[in-house]
């Protein structure tokens, strides 16, 4: 498995928090190679999230897609993609 590790900043927690739950969690959901996601709640403004693909693969190209296609309510900094090295 392989992950999206992913770094933005978050001026308006509460409309970045409706357009995850109203569009984010919906669209990545429905990706290709999906397995689960975490979004964090952010720290001042700076907020991570992590999003597990079955392949690496399927995780670059969500990554592309995200770089291509940010939320509007955030400003990405970074999308890593990570293998996961274990989980529970």
């Amino acid at each position: 498995m392989h992950a999206l590790f992913v770094t933005a900043t978050i001026p308006d927690y509460e409309k970045a928090r409706k357009e995850l739950h109203e569009e984010g969690i919906p669209t990545v959901s429905q990706a290709p190679g999906f397995v689960a996601g975490y979004w964090l709640r952010p720290q001042d403004t700076r907020g991570n999230s992590v999003i597990v693909f079955e392949s690496e693969e399927a995780a670059r190209t969500a990554a592309d897609w995200l770089k291509q296609s940010p939320p509007r309510e955030v400003s990405i900094e970074s999308v890593e993609v990570r293998e996961v090295a274990g989980h529970a």
